[in-house]
C-alpha cells in the first residue's frame, strides 16, 4: 500500500501537482497518530498560498513560496511540530498567546488536532507568513536574528550520559551535533513512559550515534 493510501480520510481533498512525493512518503512514515495531522496541515498551507511548493530540507518537509522558506513540518515519536518563518510572523503569534516554548515549532508540540488554533485562523497565520514575502518584508530563508530567543538547551538524561561515557566514539559524536541533533535524541528518550522503553532508547541512541548517525536518520536520503 502506497503512502497516499493510508489515510485517505485526512489527505488533501484535491492533490496539488505542486505536492511532493516525497512529503507523501515522509507523512506516510509518520507514526499513525501523526499522520492526519501532517496531511490536515499541509492542506492547510496549499489553501492558504496555493503558489506554494514542497521539497524536503534536513530531512522533514518545508514548504517554500517565492524561493524563500515558508514554513515546515517535523513527525516525532510522540508529537509533530509545525513552523511558519519570520520573526514578525513569531511575534504576531506570541501577542496571541501562542506558546511554542516546549517545542521546536511555531506551535508547540502537537499531539492532536485540537492542540492547534482552528483552522480559520491558522490559515490567517500562513497567509500572514506569505504576505511577507510578497511585500519584500522577508527577503531570505534565514533571518539574520533569530526567531525568538534561544533556550538554554536541554539537560541530557542521566541515562544517556552514563552509557555516553562508555562509548568514546558516541559521546563524540554527540558532542559535535548541533543543538537542534541533540534535542532529537533528548526528547526521544525523556518522553519514555517506562524505564525499560527508556534504557532500550539510549541503547539504540548509542548505538546510531557511535555510527555517526542523527535520530531520523532513516529519513535523511528521502
Amino acid at each position: 500500500m502506497s503512502p497516499l493510501s493510508k489515510q485517505p480520510a485526512a489527505m488533501p481533498s484535491k492533490m496539488s501537482s505542486k505536492m511532493s512525493i516525497k512529503v507523501d512518503a515522509y507523512i506516510g512514515k509518520s507514526a499513525e497518530f501523526a499522520q492526519p495531522i501532517l496531511w490536515h496541515l499541509r492542506e492547510l498551507v496549499h489553501k492558504a498560498v496555493p503558489e506554494v511548493e514542497e521539497t524536503i530540507k534536513w530531512s522533514r518537509p518545508f514548504f517554500m513560496y517565492r524561493g524563500i522558506i515558508l514554513g515546515n513540518l517535523s513527525a516525532f515519536t510522540a508529537h509533530c511540530s509545525f513552523g511558519l518563518w519570520g520573526e514578525q510572523i513569531a511575534a504576531q503569534l506570541q501577542a496571541d498567546g501562542i506558546d511554542s516554548a516546549d517545542g521546536m515549532g511555531t506551535f508547540g508540540k502537537i499531539r492532536t488536532l485540537k492542540d492547534l488554533p482552528g483552522d480559520k485562523q491558522l490559515l490567517k497565520y500562513i497567509k500572514q507568513a506569505a504576505a511577507l514575502l510578497d511585500d519584500g518584508t522577508r527577503t531570505k530563508s534565514i533571518d539574520r536574528k533569530p526567531q525568538r530567543v534561544a533556550k538554554t538547551e536541554l539537560a541530557v538524561p542521566a541515562e544517556l550520559t552514563s552509557a555516553l561515557k562508555k562509548n568514546k566514539a558516541a559521546e563524540k559524536v554527540f558532542a559535535d551535533f548541533p543543538p537542534s541533533c541533540r534535542k532529537e535524541y533528548i526528547d526521544w528518550i525523556t518522553e519514555a513512559k517506562r524505564d525499560e522503553t527508556k534504557m532500550k532508547r539510549v541503547e539504540q541512541a548509542v548505538t546510531w550515534m557511535a555510527e555517526g548517525k542523527r535520530r531520523h536518520w532513516k529519513y535523511e536520503n528521502c
